[in-house]
């Protein structure tokens, strides 16, 4: 299998992306999500018409639904993401590593793997990075891309520092704020986690991202992926907006998206 897709950040950062986004590229940013543990086949076949449909970066699902969404979007530049050690990223780092590869082999392009963190908490720092290193050689070896989730609803500052660093140094390709189970992204995390790992490696935001106004700000925070299962939403009001002529989120308003669980899906994605 080829690379999925370089960690690079896609198009601009900061301000002035934010006033510029176009509802396609806005679409090139998001990861269409269903994580919930009872997403239909349905509801899958569904996400992925959506997704391709709009044009979004890729659909992310549970590992027993990766077959069904490459054959779904086999024709299409839809990627397909799964996840590992999810949702709770306590399981060892081999069976981490060890769902990735049957995620990748099974058609998924990229993975988003929990970190360990209650070892992080407890300063076990090398148990996460050798953790996360498990899963990115697996990863790479296959031509995968590699996002860690830090929780960082579940950190302090110097914890979600330490994370950045960790996941860095072990060679993921992105950082990624949440699973979406225990609290979301803000727009303070995002910031702290592009400073921190700077312009060559990715940040996702996930978790609770329900409208282009979160959307944005999340992008002019730094991010450069969308984890989102209000993905659709998202589109019509940026399609609406483009066709008014608007492209500024509301003067003065600050965005912390992900605080509550989707009362639609059953978590903060």
């Amino acid at each position: 299998m080829a690379r999925a897709q370089s960690a690079r950040p896609l198009g601009q950062s900061g301000a002035a992306a934010s006033r510029i986004l176009t509802p396609a590229e806005a679409a090139r940013l998001i990861d269409h999500t269903l994580l919930k543990p009872d997403a239909t086949e349905a509801q899958v076949r569904q996400l992925c018409a959506e997704a391709k449909q709009y044009g979004f970066a890729s659909v992310c699902v549970n590992p027993t639904w990766v077959g069904l969404c490459r054959d779904l979007l086999v024709d299409s530049p839809v990627k397909v993401c799964s996840v590992a050690g999810f949702a709770l990223g306590a399981t060892l780092p081999e069976v981490k590593a060890f769902e990735a590869e049957r995620a990748i082999l099974s058609g998924a392009h990229e993975v988003d793997m929990v970190i360990n963190v209650g070892r992080l908490k407890s300063g076990d720092n090398q148990t996460v990075f050798q953790d996360i290193a498990a899963v990115v050689s697996v990863a790479h070896r296959l031509g995968a891309v590699l996002k860690a989730i830090l929780e960082t609803a579940l950190l302090s500052e110097e914890e979600k520092i330490a994370a950045c660093a960790l996941a860095q140094a072990a060679g993921a390709d992105f950082v990624k704020t949440s699973t979406g189970f225990n609290g979301g992204a803000t727009v303070a995390d995002v910031a702290l986690m592009r400073r921190v790992v700077g312009p060559a490696m990715g940040v996702k935001a996930a978790g609770g991202i329900r409208t282009a106004a979160e959307l944005r700000a999340m992008v002019a925070a730094g991010a450069n992926r969308i984890g989102a299962s209000a993905g659709v939403k998202i589109m019509q009001e940026l399609e609406a907006q483009s066709a008014e002529g608007e492209s500024e989120p509301e003067a003065g308003r600050e965005v912390e998206a992900g605080v509550e669980p989707s009362p639609e899906t059953g978590d903060a994605y």
